[in-house]
């Protein structure tokens, strides 16, 4: 089961909207196939393994001049009755592909063992309990907490309807993410700009302020490292206010959430316009209900609800101190990415998060430490929320 997670971890960033998933085929003690889902719409993990298993009894028998023209080696004996190892149950229905579960039940395989139950409710149970139906012997919860690592974000859309929210912040050693003058190029080191865009890569969506998008005009792209799918650029832009020169419009793909009051002609024609001509860019623009607060803002729930809606699984939010502080007080975040700079700013810098201000600790947004790494002269925390409010 470790191989067949860390052949899924070869998918961590093309898979999306899919989960990540690898297969491992072993026979009597010998791996005979194996192989990871590498991009939507194209075949799954059990596929792959199945015909590497295929392939490479292929080429033994006709080494040995065993195999007859056009016979099937799925029937082959080197695959019958072997076991299967697979990061996530199975899949039962048919999507843009075919079950994979009757695929494993077509080829013989006399035993399956599953890492974790899959959430999606499409299948949920049902891949195990068609393959035990066909008198297959079924393991199911070998290295359950390694399998659901690989899959915060699709795990969370299929139970919850949220995408896994993900803030990076970089800051110095005081916790200062800008100088007063708004001045943050570069606090953190080359080395960490590299590390995130690495989770820029395996994240399906970057997300921003337009605050952050009218002081920076960040293009949000994966640039420092190699990456052959670029993630869907997000602005939270709320009375539609983002020029048509961004760069995260004219730099690929991207979405605009904007207030539904904004996209209503008879209320803001010129907020419906300046949609019109995004939109004539490519760029989807969707509405969404405002906060209940009364404050001009998004309801920030509601605007991660559709992003869910939009098959997009996790998240990575490079913004401001208001919507980071907004993000959290909605519950919002489920992990931060902190990289730290050893150098003090001082005293009239900014801060990641505008919360506040607090006159008791209690009400501290408190998180816990859950990897602390060095990259380069930075230090990268990883630290989640000690309580999710949703």
């Amino acid at each position: 089961m470790a191989r067949a997670i860390a052949l899924a971890e070869k998918g961590l960033n093309t898979t999306t909207p899919n989960p990540r998933v690898g297969c491992v085929l072993v026979q009597q003690g010998e791996l005979i196939g194996e192989g990871w889902h590498e991009r939507a719409g194209e075949a799954h993990a059990e596929i792959h393994a199945l015909n590497a298993a295929r392939e490479a009894a292929l080429a033994r028998d006709h080494s040995k001049a065993g195999l007859e023209a056009g016979q099937s080696p799925l029937h082959d004996i080197h695959i019958k009755g072997c076991t299967a190892y697979v990061s996530l149950e199975p899949c039962s229905h048919t999507g843009r592909t075919g079950p994979c579960c009757d695929a494993l039940i077509e080829a013989g395989v006399s035993r399956v063992v599953v890492a974790m139950q899959d959430p999606n409710p499409l299948v949920s149970g049902q891949g195990i309990a068609r393959i035990q139906k066909a008198g297959i012997a079924v393991t199911v919860g070998v290295m359950e907490s390694e399998a659901r690592k690989l899959n915060p974000g699709f795990i969370s859309r299929m139970t919850k309807g949220l995408p896994w929210v993900r803030l990076k912040i970089g800051m110095s050693l005081d916790g200062r993410t800008a100088l007063g003058n708004g001045v943050s190029q570069w606090i953190t080191s080359e080395e960490s700009r590299a590390d995130a865009h690495a989770y820029r890569a395996r994240s399906c969506a970057v997300l921003t302020g337009i605050g952050t998008l009218l002081a920076d005009d960040p293009s949000l792209t994966v640039r420092h490292i190699s990456c052959e799918r670029q993630p869907l650029r997000v602005l939270i832009d709320a009375q539609c206010e983002v020029p048509l020169t961004a760069k995260i419009l004219t730099e690929g793909h991207a979405l605009v959430l904007t207030l539904e009051k904004t996209l209503d002609a008879s209320i803001s024609s010129d907020g419906a316009a300046r949609a019109e001509a995004l939109r004539a860019l490519g760029v989807t623009v969707l509405g969404v209900p405002a906060a209940h607060a009364g404050n001009g803002h998004l309801d920030l729930v509601a605007a991660m609800k559709v992003l869910a809606e939009q098959g997009i699984n996790e998240i990575l939010v490079e913004a401001g101190a208001n919507l980071n502080a907004e993000l959290f007080k909605a519950g919002l975040v489920d992990e931060c990415i902190f990289y730290i700079s050893p150098q003090l700013l001082g005293m009239g810098a900014q801060g990641p998060a505008s919360l506040g201000p607090l006159v008791e600790l209690s009400k501290a947004f408190a998180l816990q430490f859950s990897h602390i790494d060095q990259i380069g002269p930075d230090l990268r925390v990883t630290a989640i929320p000690k309580i999710k409010l949703n």
